[in-house]
């Protein structure tokens, strides 16, 4: 590891998520050797950077545990605040230069433009901008690629690409998107020195953090408050280019392999989750807490990670992976089911034409090929479908937004004579399944079950 001083972090995407993980590992560490310096590459949250900027990048976080135990935390570890502008450039700076040895980034699950093949969805209406000559650029591609070009330039040497979102291989994944749009953009010499000059190490990361409320701001008297749960978690690949902090000092996981957290974390947690935004708006409740009460929605979460993730993980453990799934599992429940954080439906449920593919279809595969049962997993779909359905038809009390999903593609399948079979038809949600007709069956079983007439939804 790097120990000498002045190194930089940029952070690309500087949203709550990150200001309550990497930047709370950073403040934890108190290292100041090391700066952290955000940014966001779209626009949309300058409201929020300005006030940021003003307070030096300083903020109150409010953690608080499932028994309501609320802690206070003054995070002071954002050195700088890049107020957004179209073309980029103080990122670019700060990206290009030689003190910057890692570039790590949040823009959620769809942001990275992939389909179930791993393949860059060259068709994406932001794709195909930042495919553009002198396009400003909309996506994390299209913003690395300027950083990147730029340090090329000056040869500013070695730097770790850190994905920090809740993505299934998530370095790895990206690093593929991104040697893809290169190839897509005609820039031959900058994809051989990405290819030479950066790692992309998986890593697995945890921690709730619902979007801040004006009241949350009002009470912890800081406009740029925010709360999250008290659990926290960062699982990494130990492979950095140019040298990273000592955050093992703080808790943070370093591994050789991330596979097998990242499974049990997407799976059991990110899964469920969404199964609970689902079920939760179609039964009328507007929070996460709300549905995990619920004893038939809670049921179904319990029962699609008993009968069908629990078995698929225990095929693939290795040796010295130790994690009690069972227990793991009652912890997210409860986790899940803390009224204090308040956590919506609506953002939860949101992408769900990323999260059918990323968390659920796998284990519809791996159950399916060990021909088992895929009773418990098939609910999730069938939940999603009703909500979609409740979105065609104007019912949702919120905007959906989902940055996988074809809108036309969508409503066409809602107005489909048999919506059930076109549902399980499309591509982008299931691949390689679409129209199996074990995944049709299962479905339609599981919809009419928990969504037909007489259901308890």
């Amino acid at each position: 590891m790097n120990n000498n001083q002045n190194h930089c972090i940029l952070h690309i995407g500087l949203g709550s998520f990150h200001r309550a993980h990497l930047a709370v590992y950073q403040h934890m560490l108190s290292d100041p050797s090391w700066r952290l310096i955000g940014g966001n590459a779209r626009p949309g949250m300058e409201d929020n950077a300005i006030a940021l900027q003003k307070q030096r990048g300083a903020y109150t976080l409010e953690t608080v545990s499932p028994q309501g135990v609320r802690k206070t935390i003054h995070v002071a570890s954002l050195n700088e605040v890049i107020l957004y502008e179209p073309r980029l450039q103080g990122l670019i700076t700060v990206g290009a230069d030689s003190t910057t040895k890692i570039i790590s980034f949040t823009v959620t699950e769809a942001g990275y433009y992939l389909d179930t093949s791993h393949n860059l969805i060259l068709q994406s209406p932001d794709i195909v901008n930042d495919l553009k000559p002198r396009a400003a650029s909309v996506t994390i591609y299209g913003a690395l690629t300027l950083i990147l070009q730029e340090r090329m330039k000056k040869s500013g040497g070695k730097i770790t690409l850190l994905c920090c979102d809740n993505l299934r291989h998530n370095g790895t994944r990206f690093r593929g998107g991104f040697l893809q749009f290169l190839e897509a953009l005609g820039k031959p010499e900058l994809r051989t020195w990405v290819e030479s000059h950066t790692t992309t190490p998986n890593s697995m990361v945890d921690r709730i953090t619902p979007r801040p409320t004006p009241e949350l701001c009002r009470r912890l008297k800081d406009p740029c408050g925010l709360m999250s749960e008290a659990f926290l978690q960062w699982v990494v690949e130990d492979c950095f280019a140019a040298g990273r902090p000592a955050w093992e000092k703080v808790g943070v996981q370093f591994v050789e392999r991330v596979d097998p957290y990242e499974e049990a974390k997407i799976r059991i947690l990110n899964a469920s989750h969404s199964c609970i935004a689902w079920a939760g708006q179609l039964k009328g409740y507007r929070f996460i807490h709300e549905g995990t009460r619920d004893v038939t929605i809670r049921s179904m979460a319990y029962r699609y990670v008993t009968d069908d993730v629990i078995p698929c993980l225990q095929r693939q453990q290795p040796p010295n992976f130790t994690l009690d799934l069972a227990a793991y599992r009652d912890i997210v429940l409860d986790r899940f089911s803390n009224d204090a954080i308040a956590d919506t439906n609506q953002r939860v449920a949101m992408d769900g034409f990323s999260k059918i593919p990323g968390f659920i279809v796998p284990t519809i595969r791996e159950r399916l090929e060990a021909n088992e049962s895929i009773d418990a997993v098939a609910v999730l779909p069938a939940l999603f479908l009703a909500y979609l359905q409740v979105w065609y038809k104007k019912e949702l009390p919120y905007p959906y937004i989902d940055g996988a999903m074809n809108v036309d593609e969508a409503k066409s399948i809602c107005s489909s004579k048999d919506t059930v079979a076109a549902f399980c038809a499309n591509q982008t949600l299931f691949g390689s399944l679409a129209s199996d007709s074990r995944l049709l069956r299962s479905v339609r079983t599981a919809y009419v079950k928990c969504c037909g007439a007489g259901s308890n939804l």
